[in-house]
């Protein structure tokens, strides 16, 4: 693992830094493939996004381009992550509004399998930690991420790949990392992420994909019997794409979505965007 901090190598972070002290702060998940970040404009635009939303001034688009860059250079395949700050602070919630962002970036080997071509159908659960009901923050991919931490904290079976999680008032969301899809016939939903859950950019890319395909894209709210009657199922983010879903465990009933066939399509179209 690598790290630049503002720009320069280096691991130490100030102890006053707001993201430390309240989770005030933003973060991106990019994937390299072959020298360059991919869905880069996607990041970028969702990072600007939420630093409006939380009024945090971002440093020059410019600038974290060239950081960007440079830490993908030569890399053919690779994680990054960029966390922004609202930066070092006083004592207090409320922030001065003279603070300046922290930005931290991290370089890391990207996971197993790196490989490209059709990812083999994964086996998930139901997770027993609800998301509660926040508005104000619904979409954004803060640094406040306690919720999935616990979620996570549910299994150790290395063959379950990830966990779904519902919201206090029974609705389907997301993942502990990734956004769902499901598939009746030519019908893809993911749920609405008006209320909580975190608008992913792999997520923006399969709803923009999706019609080319002959597929008919939605967002609304997933009950658990969308799992059940699926014909396919399939998790996104932004390193492991659109992964297929062949079995979701929940509590003693099992459901087997049958089809991959949109999952893998979906991910030809992004392998051909490098």
């Amino acid at each position: 693992m690598t790290s630049w901090i503002d720009g320069v190598r280096g691991t130490r972070i100030d102890w006053r830094d707001r993201g430390l002290q309240y989770g005030d702060g933003l973060f991106e998940t990019l994937r390299v493939r072959e020298g360059r970040v991919r869905l880069l404009e996607e990041h970028l635009e969702r990072l600007c996004a939420g630093a409006r939303r939380l009024a945090i001034a971002l440093p020059s688009i410019a600038r974290l381009r060239r950081e960007l860059a440079a830490a993908a250079a030569g890399q053919d395949d690779a994680v990054l992550k960029l966390i922004v700050t609202r930066g070092r602070g006083e004592r207090g919630y409320r922030p001065t509004g003279r603070e300046r962002a922290t930005r931290i970036l991290s370089r890391w080997p990207a996971p197993p399998p790196t490989g490209r071509g059709p990812a083999p159908p994964i086996t998930v659960r139901t997770c027993r930690t609800r998301l509660g009901l926040n508005p104000a923050l619904a979409g954004l991919k803060t640094l406040n991420r306690l919720e999935s931490v616990i979620a996570r904290a549910e299994w150790r079976d290395p063959r379950i790949a990830e966990g779904l999680m519902l919201d206090v008032e029974g609705h389907v969301v997301c993942g502990t990392m990734s956004n769902l899809f499901v598939r009746h016939g030519t019908a893809l939903a993911t749920p609405r992420l008006d209320r909580c859950g975190v608008a992913g950019v792999m997520r923006r890319f399969v709803l923009a994909q999706a019609r080319a395909l002959g597929l008919q894209p939605t967002e609304r709210r997933i009950g658990l019997e969308d799992l059940a009657s699926a014909d396919e199922a399939f998790i996104t983010n932004a390193v492991a794409g659109p992964v297929p879903i062949g079995l979701i465990r929940h509590g003693r009933e099992r459901w087997r979505p049958r089809a991959t066939d949109a999952s893998w399509r979906l991910r030809e179209r992004l392998d051909a965007r490098r």
